[in-house]
């Protein structure tokens, strides 16, 4: 958790940078990355906390199995469901009030049956430890898109 907890301070240094665009990266501006990113967290969350661990099912993934060994997401692979696409520009203040809401909610996680878990599109049902490397992952993929931007 602590390495989770680490790439979302990264991500809230991110913050000033987030006018800044770069379409031969991405479509999104780093705003749009780490509103994206924030959204998927606390989404996540909330799904993982409301489900019922008695109802979980683990089932082989073969895309789930390849990117946590890889260890990386794919770039331009997957779009990003409605619910956690951003609709407008959040500005610096709504970033870090997002992001204080997220490392407030981020121990949830911990308090959790091993067996809640949510459904990703993707990658099926995913328990919490799962869950938890896959918001490290989903963060650090994005992490790297922002400072592809910020570079360029």
């Amino acid at each position: 958790m602590k390495k989770l907890h680490a790439l979302i301070n990264e991500l809230e240094t991110k913050i000033p940078h987030s006018e800044k665009t770069n379409t031969t990266v991405s479509n999104g501006s780093v705003g749009w990355h780490i509103h994206h990113s924030l959204l998927v967290g606390l989404n996540i969350i909330q799904a993982v906390e409301k489900s019922d661990h008695s109802n979980y099912k683990w089932k082989f993934n073969i895309s789930k199995a390849l990117v946590y060994t890889l260890n990386k997401i794919p770039r331009g692979k997957a779009k990003a469901p409605e619910s956690v696409q951003p609709k407008e520009q959040l500005g610096a203040a709504e970033m870090k009030q997002y992001i204080e809401q997220l490392k407030t909610r981020l121990p949830v996680l911990e308090t959790l049956h091993p067996n809640n878990y949510f459904k990703h599109p993707y990658f099926g049902n995913l328990n919490v430890k799962a869950t938890i490397k896959m918001l490290k992952l989903h963060t650090r993929h994005h992490i790297g898109i922002i400072n592809d931007i910020i570079r360029d």
